[in-house]
């Protein structure tokens, strides 16, 4: 379905589609050509201190790892082996001393070559050079670890555009990585994402944020990659900072004592994973119950955020509802989501 709303002065500033938001076309289109092509956040660079350190992770069906190989470098690669597809490491971070494929044994050097195939037989025509893992491209910045799956993707300062001079001020290689916790919410990426770069919902649906923010001053603004969130306290909290999204799935909130990332993962047309790392300043042992309990307040946030938007999922699948108005004041960050959406749609 094409979307032909552009933003032009006295014309109104509307939504996306509502059918995009569950649309098997549309969800095929947004896989091959934003997540094929964006640099995704993998994790945390403390995870991959030594050689043999990896990190293994999931893009809509496309399994990745990071592994840092003997000479001290980074390496990218599907997690597929070239024999019959099976996988070489389980998700998530860890150590690995010899890529072996679980399905027939085949064996990798940590540069993707590979190496052993154990009673492969003889044949001719095989040549163990051919069928080398496919490599992903890698990149890091400020402590965290990045992949693409474009081997000739461009720059990835370039893909986080002003994110790089929003956290300048934030002494992010300083702070560890402390905890990891997975969501899982029935609804499209997008409807999540529409919600995460507003403020506008926070009076309806966070009473204990809005009690601690000031919402008259509240702005959000859409500019060259990302969109930023600026909320005035009210008093001192944990919500002092900046809170940040970027193009196309990747939050980042910074604050003076630590930070907060998350990476919206589309699962289906219908539901969506969140992965939320959590990084402090001071990780000392009396300090583990403070930490503790601003974790569980953000997590508690991010539930606060599911049942209305699966609710709102269940109303554009419904059929009924087409676009919307976009708020001038609160929701340039949803303009801004949505222009970079189609323009990347090319529709």
């Amino acid at each position: 379905m094409p979307d032909q709303t552009i933003a032009t002065k006295g014309q109104p500033v509307l939504t996306l589609p509502g059918a995009w938001y569950s649309d098997p076309e549309i969800f095929a289109a947004e896989r091959a050509r934003i997540f094929a092509k964006s640099w995704q956040l993998a994790g945390p660079l403390s995870a991959l201190q030594k050689p043999g350190d990896y990190m293994a992770i999931e893009i809509l069906g496309w399994r990745v790892f990071v592994i840092r190989n003997r000479e001290g470098a980074l390496k990218g690669f599907h997690n597929v082996c070239r024999h019959r597809a099976g996988p070489l490491l389980d998700e998530g971070r860890g150590h690995c001393d010899v890529l072996r494929c679980r399905y027939h044994l085949w064996v990798y050097d940590s540069d993707g070559n590979l190496r052993r195939t154990p009673a492969f037989g003889e044949a001719d025509w095989f040549d163990k050079k051919d069928y080398g893992l496919f490599p992903v491209k890698v990149a890091t910045w400020r402590g965290l670890v990045f992949v693409n799956l474009n081997m000739e993707a461009g720059p990835l300062e370039a893909a986080l555009g002003d994110l790089i001079d929003e956290c300048a001020p934030y002494p992010m290689e300083g702070f560890t990585f402390v905890r990891e916790e997975v969501f899982d919410i029935a609804c499209n990426w997008k409807t999540y994402t529409d919600n995460f770069v507003e403020g506008y919902h926070i009076p309806g649906i966070h009473a204990g944020l809005n009690a601690m923010v000031d919402m008259e001053n509240f702005r959000t603004t859409g500019r060259n990659r990302i969109v930023v969130m600026e909320a005035p306290q009210k008093a001192t909290s944990i919500y002092g900072g900046v809170w940040t999204w970027c193009f196309p799935n990747m939050t980042l909130s910074v604050y003076p004592d630590g930070m907060n990332t998350s990476r919206i993962l589309p699962i289906d047309p219908k539901r969506s994973r969140l992965v939320y790392n959590f990084y402090f300043r001071d990780v000392a042992a009396e300090g583990a119950e403070a930490r503790r309990r601003t974790i569980e307040t953000n997590c508690a946030i991010v539930r606060e955020d599911f049942g209305i938007c699966e609710t709102a999922q269940g109303n554009l699948d419904a059929g009924r509802y087409d676009r919307g108005p976009l708020s001038p004041r609160h929701e340039d960050g949803v303009r801004y989501f949505h222009e970079l959406v189609r323009a990347a749609l090319a529709v």
